[in-house]
């Protein structure tokens, strides 16, 4: 056990930057250097040296991006005078925030493509033309055309939004059905 943790302990500083900097860009909030230090298995001395000199090579490139210490950790975030620029772009995209029902109803969506509101409906056992309203408006889903039957209802399929939202390549890396299952039991 001991032998592990000095294997842990042999990272050259470019190394610990590397990491430090990819767990703080995969973290939600500010990461402090403790918490670096007890993942890792280094001192926290060796952490804050790394995470200085990854902040200066962050100014040191002058690109749009810059690692600040806030609210007592780490976080990579737009550099100040860009935020015009981002703030401007984001009133552009759609939020992504979704209630029960909308996520219920992407999911039916998602894994029985192309479906009409009656079948998302027989599915879920309750009307979902808000839910389908709210996910044509953030570019979740798309049109995919007419039913051929009567009435012609229209047919809806998760869009290319979608796939960017979720992560996916394409529809095949969605969980399958006995995934889910699995958790339930």
């Amino acid at each position: 056990m001991e032998e592990v943790n000095k294997e842990k302990t042999s990272r050259t500083e470019a190394e610990l930057m590397s990491i430090c900097e990819a767990l703080i860009f995969v973290s939600d909030e500010p990461v402090p250097p403790k918490v670096l230090g007890d993942v890792l298995g280094e001192p926290k001395q060796k952490i804050e040296k790394a995470l200085d000199d990854l902040r200066l090579s962050y100014e040191a490139r002058d690109g749009g991006l810059r690692l600040r210490e806030i609210g007592g950790g780490w976080q990579i975030a737009t550099r100040t005078e860009l935020h015009e620029e981002v703030r401007e772009f984001l009133k552009t995209r759609p939020s992504a925030k979704l209630s029960l029902a909308s996520l219920e109803t992407l999911a039916v969506i998602a894994y029985r493509q192309p479906v009409t509101v009656p079948e998302i409906l027989e599915i879920r056992g309750v009307q979902s033309a808000s839910s389908i309203k709210t996910l044509l408006d953030k570019r979740l889903i798309v049109s995919k055309g007419r039913k051929d039957t009567v009435g012609r209802p229209m047919m809806y399929g998760t869009s290319k939004d979608f796939l960017i939202q979720f992560g996916l390549k394409d529809l095949s890396e969605l969980p399958s059905i006995e995934d889910f299952e699995d958790l339930i039991q």
